[in-house]
């Protein structure tokens, strides 16, 4: 394992702990002495990383620190570049854009030969069935999920009858052929899932929803569970093979 892969492997390591933790664990993670470690750490501190602790009491890294020039394994680099092309290919047009423009931001501040690994890949997103157009800005409905703020929707189910609802939008789940947003609905008093093709009208309110949107994920999850297998949570218009 090169030095540069080494303190790659321990930002992970870091950063999949919010409390301190020991050295020891630290090592035994990434496979090295202790004396490794502790020299790692201190490169890392270097180049700018706060990391707090000390040998005996524990290592915790504080958010906001990225480690110039990236480094990645080749199959990293694939899987970028497959993920980039899948987004291009199957999602809406800022997200495409977006995919783009991080892909090459990427490969930007890469060393030449793992530029020349991205710029090479292979790997193809095969032609998949045409997914209808959405009527309204997607980015709305992201940025309700981010915020964590209630969506107004006017919604038509497969009948093509028409609702009002206000949902609190915690997740889009991407399929081949349609793209679903996933929330819990105030009318329905339970979770439910809307086409995004099939949403009229939507508008981001100002009241937040109460509770976190990984609270309603996990609970979402659970509700899964419970679900004959294969299939998602009913939408308004029948349920969903995964």
């Amino acid at each position: 394992m090169s030095r540069s892969e080494r303190l790659l492997d321990l930002l992970h390591a870091l950063r999949r702990h919010r409390h301190p933790v020991s050295g020891k664990v630290l090592a035994d993670e990434i496979g090295v002495s202790i004396r490794t470690l502790y020299r790692d750490i201190a490169s890392l501190q270097a180049q700018g990383a706060t990391i707090e602790g000390e040998p005996g009491v524990g290592y915790v890294l504080k958010p906001g620190f990225f480690l110039p020039p990236l480094m990645f394994s080749p199959e990293e680099i694939e899987a970028l570049v497959l993920g980039s092309r899948w987004v291009a290919e199957r999602a809406d047009d800022r997200l495409r854009d977006a995919a783009r423009s991080a892909l090459a931001r990427i490969s930007a501040v890469l060393p030449p030969d793992l530029r020349d690994e991205l710029d090479a890949s292979s790997l193809l997103i095969a032609p998949g069935a045409e997914i209808p157009a959405d009527a309204i800005d997607p980015a709305i409905l992201r940025k309700a999920i981010r915020t964590e703020r209630k969506l107004s929707i006017a919604y038509r189910d497969g009948s093509g009858a028409p609702s009002q609802r206000v949902v609190w939008p915690f997740a889009l789940a991407f399929f081949d052929h349609v793209r679903v947003l996933l929330g819990w609905c105030e009318l329905r008093q339970d979770f439910r899932s809307f086409r995004t093709d099939r949403i009229a009208l939507a508008d981001l309110l100002d009241a937040r929803y109460p509770e976190r949107r990984q609270a309603l994920l996990k609970r979402w999850r659970i509700a899964q569970k419970k679900r004959p297998p294969g299939r998602m949570i009913l939408p308004e218009s029948g349920s969903i093979k995964r």
